[in-house]
């Protein structure tokens, strides 16, 4: 199974905007945490330290590190540095790079329809049971290799009926597909 990636081309709106979207706030949120959001919530236009930022927002400097860092490792931030002569201190001037989201989210957005295919296809190729009194459910083979027993509570595995779950799963990949714009690829063997 594969995925046909068509090219999107996605209009960057300006920070205000971009700020204001449910969507991004809750991206950013996730990356940063409540404790980084002020960080990521106010950009400033050009390049500013991480001591400017901590006490403009009043926020412990780590804090304030630790969601630049975080935006950096997801390609929403830059730094360059500048070595102090007489000192011989590092100052890291940090840039803003939030173009880049709406790619980001369209990442995500493929990464999680992939994982759901896989997880749809291993739901629909195996066949499970259910230890209700445990809570644990067990592939064929496993219930198998228990006697079709649960090995914690001794009861008997019932057979689990994943129907629900598949159907779910189906509906979620039509919805990530049409909002992705993709179709699905059929592998075919040489």
């Amino acid at each position: 199974m594969g995925l046909t990636r068509p090219r999107i081309y996605v209009t960057v709106m300006a920070f205000e905007e971009l700020l204001e979207d449910p969507v991004i706030q809750k991206y950013l949120h996730e990356l940063v945490g409540p404790k980084g959001m002020p960080v990521a919530a106010a950009p400033p236009d050009g390049e500013v330290t991480d001591e400017e930022l901590a006490e403009e927002l009043d926020m412990e400097l780590n804090d304030v590190r630790r969601a630049l860092f975080i935006l950096y490792e997801n390609d929403l931030a830059s730094y360059r540095r500048l070595r102090d002569e007489d000192s011989g201190w590092l100052t890291y001037l940090w840039t803003f790079e939030y173009e880049k989201i709406p790619g980001n989210l369209e990442d995500e957005l493929y990464r999680l329809l992939d994982a759901l295919e896989r997880r749809r296809e291993y739901e629909a190729d195996n066949e499970f049971y259910l230890s209700e009194g445990a809570g644990l459910r067990f592939e064929f083979s496993e219930a198998m290799d228990y006697d079709f027993r649960c090995p914690e509570t001794g009861e008997p595995l019932q057979p689990h009926d994943n129907a629900h779950l598949i159907e779910a799963m189906d509906e979620r990949i039509a919805e990530l597909r049409e909002e992705l714009n993709v179709e699905r690829t059929v592998d075919i063997p040489a």
